[in-house]
């Protein structure tokens, strides 16, 4: 965990690392001016207090100053916040190991669009994490007659979509058991499947993928199709029209697809603008819907008929 230390003002490094914060199952780093440094695991709240952790913060926790985060926004633009500016202006960051930094503060706009967010007050650093095995459990049941189905995971923030999507994308490039590899089409936006520096992945997504990194998922996912040749096509977080158009292009292709949604269930699915149309052609033989329950990731999985076909631990 080097990397996201690296990102702390230098004075807070030694603490944080010998705290053993990264050891422990961290989701998430939250960092406010004025406020606490705030730890999230799956189940617990953390405050740093010299070099130990606790659950409730005192006077004695370390506290962010104004110039804490400003010197942070620097190490995490590279020294250079005015490159990243587009990246930025879209509320994020994905730095090195695939990590990505939410940013918050003060807004200007030009048009009715956000041109600028700065001065930058608040930071939620999430914690890229490889958690090989976990769709393990769940993968055979994403298949029919050995052949892997058109599949869309779906959950709330922060429960671990984008992990689960990772591994999944890993075991059809790899292949698994009887399962033979495919060869897969990874369009990652926002740089946090994958992981990539200079285009080169540094997470396992398989030997079989090919990334198109930072690339605007509806216009990535046409442009794989065309190039590339796939047999399953991967992407995160599928938002407006455009995207579902592009989906549908590459179903329509032939290509297997897979797929990620914000929304904790199905019911809330089809109330997305454009959703309940799309639901309606069944083109996603499964779908997942992740869960948080019992400090336990759970995958329960439906046909395209809303049918219960399986649920699995995802942890």
């Amino acid at each position: 965990m080097q990397r996201i230390i690296r990102l702390f003002p230098i004075y807070m490094r030694e603490s944080l690392e010998k705290s053993g914060v990264f050891e422990r199952d961290l989701e998430e780093i939250r960092v406010r001016v004025n406020e606490y440094l705030m730890f999230l695991t799956a189940g617990d709240e953390l405050f740093l207090r010299g070099t130990k952790l606790v659950h409730k913060a005192d006077a004695g926790c370390c506290r962010i100053g104004r110039a804490d985060v400003d010197q942070m926004c620097t190490f995490m633009s590279n020294y250079s916040l005015y490159a990243y500016e587009e990246e930025m202006r879209q509320g994020f960051l994905t730095v090195e190991g695939g990590h990505r930094i939410g940013i918050c503060g003060q807004v200007s706009t030009e048009n009715g669009r956000i041109r600028r967010i700065y001065p930058i007050s608040y930071l939620n650093i999430r914690i890229a994490s490889e958690r090989r095995g976990c769709a393990s459990g769940i993968f055979p049941y994403l298949h029919q007659n050995n052949e892997f189905v058109n599949t869309l995971i779906l959950s709330a923030p922060g429960i671990g979509k984008t992990t689960l999507l990772r591994d999944l994308v890993r075991l059809i490039s790899d292949g698994w058991e009887e399962f033979r590899g495919k060869k897969v089409g990874l369009i990652d936006e926002r740089s946090e499947i994958a992981g990539s520096i200079h285009g080169i992945p540094q997470n396992d997504v398989g030997l079989r993928t090919d990334v198109l990194d930072g690339c605007p998922k509806a216009e990535g996912m046409i442009l794989m199709v065309r190039t590339m040749s796939p047999e399953v096509l991967a992407v995160d977080e599928i938002g407006g029209e455009d995207d579902l158009r592009a989906l549908t292009y590459a179903m329509r292709c032939g290509c297997r697809v897979l797929a990620t949604v914000h929304c904790r269930d199905l019911e809330e699915l089809r109330d997305k603008p454009g959703w309940a149309q799309f639901l309606e052609k069944k083109l996603f033989s499964r779908c997942i819907e992740l869960r948080c329950e019992g400090g336990k990731r759970m995958g329960l999985v439906f046909d395209e008929m809303g049918r219960w076909v399986c649920s699995e631990e995802c942890s």
